[in-house]
């Protein structure tokens, strides 16, 4: 299986994969955009896409829906919407393809190569990904020169969008397009993919807990009544927090981190040489007893009630799912709020139990998801 060149040929030199001075430069330009003000300006955004999935639901009341698909269609709906802003049509065209090319990427990660017949002859699969590069390369570069032609507002600026921000700076020159292509493959594929297997394994949590699904909704409704979430109500979720935190230790979306070893390192009875490459299991990290405690496989969110630390017995770093360190993950908060926004709605207007055709199997392919969906049936309230 070839994980090494499987992020760089999703995220390309983006912010995920990129190194050094580089890794600097994009890291200080993204951490902008998913924080404060900005990160406030895609509230609406998030509650529009919302708002349209949940119109869609009301044909499955007191039926069942497999909700892991609706939240699939539902983040790709928010990162084409606060990545493109004016530009939505075109942002959705891109992530077609592009999720057309993860499928592609992390199929042909498993299959045997042959050097010698690959510099001569290429696959079919290859030669589709090259086109589809090529595609995402054209349509992003007549966004560029669209709103070059067109600047948005009295400020003749590109935009608060995030592709507005990435234009600001090529237009500096302190970035190019293929920066501007890498950083949107990474927003899309780290943006996306994450926060649907969240949502997802949350509300399976919910649907089989109801006592917090309850406590959740109470909280819900005590902050935003029947109105639309915000940012200081969210800001202000402790139950909703614990659940979302419960989530992610119990399922953390990426189960598993690369990290190389920069100097020699003495780990127990082991050394780690330099330049060596080596995965921490967040996965089997999260699920320690001697860590978590004789419950460590119990949905029990108010482990989180006084933060990670007291949660992990002290032990923060034993709570991986967005990371640790310099390189943590930089939309977090952005992936958060998306979530809080989300149960909030759906709280807000349904009570739902697992399905009896649920069938429960997490499956590691890169991200772990639930490989037969997870279905529910919705019950108006």
């Amino acid at each position: 299986m070839d994980l090494e060149g499987f992020p760089k040929k999703l995220f390309g030199d983006g912010v995920a994969s990129s190194k050094g001075e580089k890794w600097v430069k994009m890291r200080k330009l993204a951490n902008h955009v998913f924080h404060g003000e900005s990160l406030k300006s895609m509230i609406p955004m998030m509650i529009m896409s919302c708002e349209t999935m949940l119109e869609r639901w009301k044909i499955y009341e007191d039926k069942e829906i497999e909700v892991f698909e609706e939240f699939r269609l539902l983040t790709s709906e928010i990162i084409s919407r606060t990545a493109f802003g004016s530009s939505y049509s075109e942002g959705k065209n891109i992530f077609q393809m592009l999720m057309k090319l993860a499928s592609l990427v992390s199929g042909n990660a498993n299959k045997v190569r042959f050097p010698r017949i690959s510099q001569i002859w290429k696959s079919y699969d290859e030669i589709e990904s090259e086109k589809l590069e090529q595609g995402i390369h054209d349509c992003i570069t007549r966004i560029i020169k669209k709103r070059e032609e067109e600047k948005i507002g009295e400020d003749h600026n590109f935009g608060s969008d995030f592709l507005g921000k990435l234009l600001e700076a090529y237009q500096d020159n302190r970035i190019s397009i293929d920066d501007i292509i890498d950083e949107c493959k990474t927003f899309y594929f780290a943006g996306h993919k994450t926060t649907t297997i969240l949502l997802g394994w949350t509300i399976f949590l919910l649907a089989t807990n109801k006592k917090w699904q309850e406590r959740a909704r109470k909280e819900v409704v005590e902050s935003f009544g029947h109105k639309v979430p915000n940012a200081d109500g969210l800001s202000r979720l402790k139950i909703m927090n614990m659940i979302l935190d419960e989530s992610l230790r119990l399922y953390p979306p990426v189960p598993f981190i690369k990290r190389k070893v920069d100097k020699k390192v003495e780990l127990g009875k082991l050394t780690l040489p330099p330049e060596m490459h080596f995965y921490i299991s967040a996965l089997a990290v999260q699920h320690d007893c001697k860590i978590w405690g004789e419950d460590v496989h119990v949905f029990k969110p108010d482990r989180f009630a006084e933060g990670v630390v007291k949660a992990s017995n002290n032990n923060p770093v034993a709570y991986l799912p967005f990371g640790y360190g310099p390189r943590t993950c930089l939309g977090l908060n952005f992936a958060m709020t998306e979530a809080k926004i989300t149960l909030s709605m759906i709280l807000q207007r349904y009570m739902f139990t697992i399905s009896p055709t649920y069938v429960h199997s997490p499956a590691d392919l890169f991200m772990l998801r639930p490989q037969h969906g997870v279905k529910v049936i919705l019950h108006k309230i």
